[in-house]
């Protein structure tokens, strides 16, 4: 993928990371089983999983459900343009689930979602970029800020912890690059919800998304999922504008770099698209809401970016290659 990648570090791209919104993250602290059912004694027994799917999938939906219900305002606020319920479902995630969040931020907005749906036969597990990338960012990017960080794991660990219910999902958390042998083979998912763009701009300086997918690939089981949501550049855009930098990648570039890396593309869907987004070579994700950038003192300016709403945004589902 040496062709998708590097350009100038800037302090807003830190916005569109999946966890918080691009003003929370810019620094330094940078989101039932199916029913048994009776066997007649006078007959043969019908296999256990004939009806479960259809049932399983009723009780995660109603479970979706009432956990979204239940979120804070401001969580909900988001939900016309991150579409949660149907983003889920999508992308195969169920309660019971191993799911790894990359980037979730220390207060993940899908975190508090997907605790309390996975549940607690469930688990989810934060992973932060390797700190040697963070390091690349420049501009705000001291030692006090790689020392937190480096401590990122505990933090977010505790910080989840404060906050989930006693049926909610078991939390861990680790960083890319240091991601311990006996995490290999135990996910059923891995989310990439607006990430993609800060490990694709670092690649030619560390191979940071090479190294990313490698290790998203050994920590997940044969057959797993991995959903990708993100900022979508237009293909006919400038390959040196849609390296991330400006927050947008194309969609083209990420289904290679997946594939290149043993992924098979099961899906697309437009579940998060938006048409009105149509950026220019010159135009930066972080233009438009919520961040609103460089229109904070032009009401008119603010009200074009407004009625745009947030990004245009490829949904991707891809599956580790069984072995």
């Amino acid at each position: 993928m040496k062709n998708l990648f590097l350009s100038t570090v800037a302090v807003f791209a830190l916005g569109a990371c999946s966890g918080e919104t691009p003003a929370e993250t810019q620094a330094p602290s940078t989101t039932e089983a199916a029913p048994e059912t009776s066997t007649p004694t006078d007959a043969t027994p019908a296999p256990e999983t004939a009806l479960q799917p259809e049932v399983m999938a009723t009780d995660s939906g109603a479970r979706l459900d009432s956990v979204l219900a239940s979120q804070p305002e401001a969580i909900k606020a988001r939900y016309g343009a991150r579409n949660p319920k149907a983003t889920l479902e999508f992308l195969k995630i169920e309660p019971g689930m191993t799911v790894v969040e990359v980037l979730p931020g220390n207060n993940g907005w899908y975190t508090g979602i997907l605790m309390p749906y996975l549940g607690s036969d469930g688990t989810l597990v934060g992973v932060d970029y390797d700190p040697e990338m963070w390091a690349a960012f420049g501009g705000f990017v001291n030692e006090e800020f790689l020392e937190a960080r480096r401590s990122w794991a505990q933090s977010w660990t505790k910080n989840a912890g404060e906050t989930r219910g006693e049926d909610d999902a078991a939390v861990k958390a680790f960083a890319f690059g240091n991601m311990p042998d006996e995490m290999a083979g135990t996910a059923d998912a891995v989310l990439m919800i607006r990430a993609l763009h800060h490990l694709n701009r670092f690649e030619e300086k560390g191979g940071f998304l090479t190294s990313a997918l490698e290790e998203t690939s050994r920590v997940l089981k044969p057959g797993g999922f991995v959903g990708v949501v993100q900022h979508r550049g237009p293909e006919g855009n400038e390959d040196s504008w849609a390296t991330g930098d400006q927050g947008y990648v194309k969609q083209s570039a990420v289904i290679t770099a997946f594939t290149a890396a043993g992924f098979e593309l099961v899906d697309q869907s437009e579940i998060n698209a938006n048409p009105k987004d149509q950026p220019s070579n010159e135009d930066r994700v972080w233009r438009l809401p919520p961040t609103l950038g460089g229109s904070a003192d032009n009401e008119e300016l603010k009200a074009q970016m407004t009625a745009i709403g947030e990004s245009d945004r490829m949904t991707l589902l891809f599956r580790k290659t069984a072995l």
